[in-house]
C-alpha cells in the first residue's frame, strides 16, 4: 500500500547573516539590522561591469560609491550632507545582492527592482535619511552616476568614446582629473568608503548642533 503523505514543504532561506552578527531578512529587511561595516566589506568585494576591467584590482561597487558622491559635489559643491549620504548609499542594497550589470536587470524585471527599493529604504532609515529618495534628489543621483560609469566605461572597461556616449551620454565639461578612478585593493576600498562615510556623519553632527 502507498504512503500518499508528503513531506511538509520546507521554507527557503530569506535571511543573510552579516559579519557583523546581524542576520538580514532579504524580503523585510530591518533597518535594525543593517551596519555600515557590513555595507563597505560587502561592497569593497563586488566588481563593476562583472569584473572585467583593466588592472589587477576589481573596480568595486564601494569605489563606485565615492566616486559617485565625488561627482556629486562637483556638480553642487553646495549639496547637503544628508543628500551627499544618499549619494555615497546609491547602491547600498548591492552589499546583499551583488551588481547586476544592465542588460541582466532588464531581464529578472520588477522583482529586483522591488527588493533593491526594501533594502535601500532600510539603509535610509538606518541612517535617519528618507525611506524613499526624493524625485529631485534621485535625477540628480542618476546623472552623477551616468558620468561615473562614463568614465569607468572608457578608462577601465574597453569602451570606445563612441560607446560609453551612446549609453551613458556625455559627461559634460568634467575633467576626470582628480576623481578616483584606478582600482583600488579590497582593503583600501573599503577603507575610503568607511573614511567618506565617517566624515558625512560627522558634518551631519555638526549641522544638527
Amino acid at each position: 500500500m502507498s504512503n500518499n503523505h508528503s513531506k511538509p514543504a520546507v521554507q527557503a532561506r530569506a535571511w543573510q547573516r552579516m559579519l557583523s552578527g546581524r542576520r538580514l531578512d532579504l524580503l523585510d529587511p530591518s533597518p535594525l539590522d543593517v551596519e555600515i561595516s557590513d555595507i563597505a566589506h560587502g561592497l569593497a568585494r563586488v566588481a563593476r561591469w562583472n569584473g572585467q576591467t583593466k588592472g589587477p584590482n576589481a573596480f568595486s561597487v564601494a569605489q563606485h560609491s565615492v566616486l559617485v558622491w565625488q561627482i556629486s559635489l562637483r556638480l553642487k559643491p553646495q549639496l547637503s550632507a544628508n543628500w551627499q549620504l544618499m549619494a555615497l548609499l546609491h547602491d547600498g542594497p548591492e552589499y546583499v545582492v551583488g551588481d547586476m550589470i544592465s542588460p541582466f536587470k532588464a531581464v529578472i524585471g520588477g522583482d529586483y527592482k522591488l527588493l533593491e527599493e526594501r533594502l535601500l529604504s532600510a539603509i535610509h532609515l538606518r541612517y535617519s535619511l528618507p525611506a524613499t529618495t526624493p524625485q529631485k534628489l534621485k535625477t540628480f543621483i542618476k546623472r552623477a552616476d551616468k558620468i561615473a560609469a562614463y568614465f569607468e566605461a572608457t578608462h577601465l572597461a574597453g569602451f570606445t568614446t563612441a560607446e560609453a556616449l551612446k549609453y551613458f551620454g556625455k559627461p559634460g565639461e568634467m575633467n576626470p582629473e582628480g576623481l578616483t578612478i584606478n582600482p583600488l585593493t579590497t582593503h583600501g576600498a573599503q577603507k575610503q568608503f568607511m573614511q567618506v562615510f565617517q566624515s558625512l556623519e560627522n558634518l551631519r553632527q555638526e549641522n544638527n548642533q
